[in-house]
């Protein structure tokens, strides 16, 4: 990534990707502020994860263009997306933790694979990042040692180690208890804030979410159905964004999946089941 006077470190500029005949994002735009936290939301297979890795280049968009820092990625040799890379952080769903390496040398890996800094600095930064999420007493536990909640902290002191300027966070949420949940949340808007940080979170934790984001992009059908603050999103008129916002089972994300229908099924003479409570 290159030094841009941008506002926006992330620009997406009708993207279009799909894999293999099945399209997941057709045209769409987007723009990640510098010093943010934008939230992707909407329903499972919109495309938010397949984002982060357009992002990441783990795939290549099929049209359009997506800039990093004012850099189109499309010229992108091996060296620069490593250089890229070099500059975020991804926080995997889960955690993704090496299982046979300490608390410490999960955080120590980056620190020991992408740079040339003694031990003893080494040490020193492993600690001050278990520090900023609260684990430093924790660095000689081993995964299985330690609770879910405290797994995603590891992950995210690892997720820091290299000072990234982008942070990509996958369903930071998923699986957490209410107290866990609460203290990642914070963790992320604090770190956000105090490290100057960029931050990108695919989360279908609304309360949450809305409470740390300052810009939210719902995707639906390949497109982009709403953005903005979350107060403006959580007002909108899309009858999609109002389904999924007071999580209603029915709407333009129907219930039922398309198919042929009861007569065609099982006759003309049978008549479906009204669902429970329903007048008969």
């Amino acid at each position: 990534m290159t030094s841009s006077p941008s506002d926006n470190l992330v620009d997406i500029r009708q993207l279009t990707f799909g894999y293999g005949a099945r399209p997941v994002l057709d045209g769409i735009t987007l723009s990640v502020p510098r010093g943010k936290v934008t939230a992707l939301m909407g329903a499972s297979g919109g495309g938010k994860t397949t984002v982060l890795r357009l992002i990441g280049g783990q795939l290549k968009a099929q049209q359009g263009a997506l800039l990093l820092d004012g850099a189109d990625v499309a010229g992108f040799d091996q060296a620069a997306w490593y250089a890229a890379r070099r500059r975020m952080g991804m926080l995997f769903q889960f955690g993704a933790l090496f299982t046979d390496m300490s608390v410490f040398d999960n955080v120590a890996f980056p620190l020991r694979e992408h740079t040339d800094l003694s031990e003893t600095l080494v040490r020193d930064i492993v600690l001050m990042k278990l520090g900023a999420v609260g684990l430093r007493g924790a660095r000689d536990l081993m995964p299985s040692e330690v609770s879910g909640g405290m797994a995603r902290r590891v992950a995210l002191a690892r997720t820091i180690a290299l000072d990234p300027d982008l942070v990509m966070y996958d369903e930071p949420f998923a699986g957490l208890d209410p107290i866990s949940l609460g203290t990642a949340a914070r963790l992320i808007r604090d770190l956000n804030d105090t490290m100057g940080l960029t931050s990108i979170i695919v989360s279908h934790d609304l309360d949450e979410t809305f409470r740390i984001a300052d810009k939210v992009v719902v995707l639906a059908n390949g497109k982009i159905v709403a953005q903005g603050t979350p107060e403006e999103v959580r007002n909108s008129s899309d009858p999609l964004v109002h389904q999924f916002i007071h999580a209603l089972p029915d709407g333009p994300v129907r219930f039922h999946y398309p198919g042929p229908s009861v007569e065609q099924d099982f006759g003309a003479g049978l008549q479906p089941v009204p669902p429970t409570g329903a007048p008969r």
